[in-house]
């Protein structure tokens, strides 16, 4: 008899999951199924799930093709399950491929061909949706969307577009999903757009989606200038549909508690901030070659001004910008200096001079300080008067931190609206009109594109 062993959430069970069950079934003679518990999808860093365990094995029992049921609980399992019950092969989807290389000291590794089309549950009693995302750029960011997304219960990355067909090819081989040379097309085959594109093509691209119907997820700086963001979120309004922005750090757990701490009074009236992140970025790449919306301010800006506008608000009465230019006249090195009535922050970033990247919000009663990757909150201290008196918090920060964007942006879409403190439409917008103010003052004008 040759034993199969596959493992896998199952939650919303759908057209994939059948198939895939099939295909681990079709293997050999006896099928063994592991499903995961909640609490080990929480530590493995897979979000939004809606069914209980309960109705994830029903859900499993009633395909046919499984002979034995497993609960898998914790990490390592699946290497003890192998050997415990004389595996043969080790079954799993092919968007796993390499990943379990290492099972192959055991039984077996069998990698199945994953279905593309995703659209919806087989459970008619569910009659829950299944958000098909297409992503529009091919770039660095949207190869970390992707298995970010599959993390994400209730959501399948499963379309792509980029004007140059021949990259959106490579990009929709490597990654198991449809790809389009035409927007219609693309735009017919989805529920809601990532947008991944270069700066200046963020604004053309939303409303183009937006306009077609879409949901959109769109990569920072969302629009150049005030008055683009302030129409992009007035046409997601009218349309009814959800326009989010995906500056990262605002939906990770560990930033949401640190201003929930530094709004809370411990540390007294918050009266200065300073927010700081430095990359060496390679000088042959876009963000050091592109003279019109290249530079550090447009790449990193908007993190630094994140922790600034939640904290401070939108309402500033002076904005200066220091600057280090490169040979060739784009900044390498930025500060914004901004002046509210409640105190003063500095927004500091760099791609060619690299300094310490910390946060600092500083109070009457003492400052919190949180060191590089701030960006990616996962320690912070509270310091006091009393230099012995220090209170310390953590929190977990999973992967590349997309997929906590990724799922309140579905839960938005869903129709829950606990997500929107996070990141306001106002502050968008303002964040918008401190990014074209830089570029006026750096003799840069911006424009609305696509191309």
């Amino acid at each position: 008899m040759t034993k199969v062993i596959t493992y896998g959430t199952y939650d919303l069970f759908h057209e994939g999951h059948y198939r895939l069950l099939k295909r681990a079934k079709e293997l050999g003679d006896y099928l063994i199924v592991g499903i995961t518990t909640e609490k080990y999808d929480l530590e493995r860093g897979k979000l939004n799930v809606v069914d209980s365990l309960i109705t994830r094995v029903e859900n499993v029992k009633k395909t046919g093709f499984a002979d034995e049921i497993i609960i898998e609980e914790a990490s390592g399992q699946k290497v003890s399950d192998v050997q415990k019950y004389h595996v043969d092969i080790f079954a799993i989807g092919s968007d796993w491929i390499g990943q379990f290389d290492y099972m192959n000291d055991y039984c077996k590794v069998v990698y199945l061909e994953r279905t593309k089309n995703i659209s919806s549950t087989m459970l008619r009693e569910q009659n829950k949706k299944i958000q098909k995302i297409g992503i529009i750029g091919t770039g660095r960011i949207a190869d970390r969307f992707v298995p970010e997304a599959k993390l994400v219960s209730g959501v399948n990355t499963q379309a792509v577009y980029n004007p140059h067909f021949e990259s959106a090819k490579r990009f929709a081989e490597k990654w198991e999903i449809e790809v389009y040379k035409e927007t219609e097309e693309f735009y017919e085959s989805v529920d809601a757009v990532y947008i991944a594109s270069p700066h200046q093509t963020h604004y053309g691209y939303v409303k183009d989606a937006l306009e077609h119907g879409k949901h959109v997820l769109c990569e920072k700086p969302m629009a150049l200038k005030r008055e683009e963001a302030e129409e992009l979120f007035a046409c997601a309004k009218e349309r009814g549909l959800v326009l989010f922005e995906g500056i990262k750090t605002a939906y990770c757990p560990g930033f949401e508690k640190l201003i929930g701490i530094a709004c809370s009074g411990m540390i007294g009236s918050i009266r200065y901030i300073d927010a700081c992140f430095t990359k060496l970025e390679d000088e042959t790449k876009r963000e050091l070659t592109d003279l019109r919306y290249g530079g550090s301010f447009t790449e990193l800006g908007s993190y630094c001004l994140l922790p600034v506008i939640k904290l401070f608000g939108t309402d500033y009465s002076d904005l200066r910008f220091d600057v280090i230019r490169g040979e060739n006249g784009l900044d390498i090195f930025t500060k914004a200096s901004l002046t509210f009535s409640r105190g003063i922050a500095t927004a500091t970033c760099g791609l060619g001079v690299k300094s310490e990247g910390r946060l600092l919000i500083a109070g009457t009663k003492g400052y919190i300080i949180v060191e590089a990757p701030w960006w990616k909150t996962t320690y912070f201290e509270v310091h006091y008067e009393n230099p012995g008196q220090v209170d310390k918090y953590s929190e977990r920060f999973l992967g590349e931190g997309l997929r906590y964007e990724i799922r309140d942006f579905l839960n938005m879409i869903n129709g829950s609206d606990k997500s929107e403190f996070k990141l306001k439409r106002s502050s968008s917008i303002a964040m918008a009109g401190i990014m074209e103010k830089f570029l006026e003052t750096e003799g840069r004008y911006a424009f609305g594109g696509k191309e």
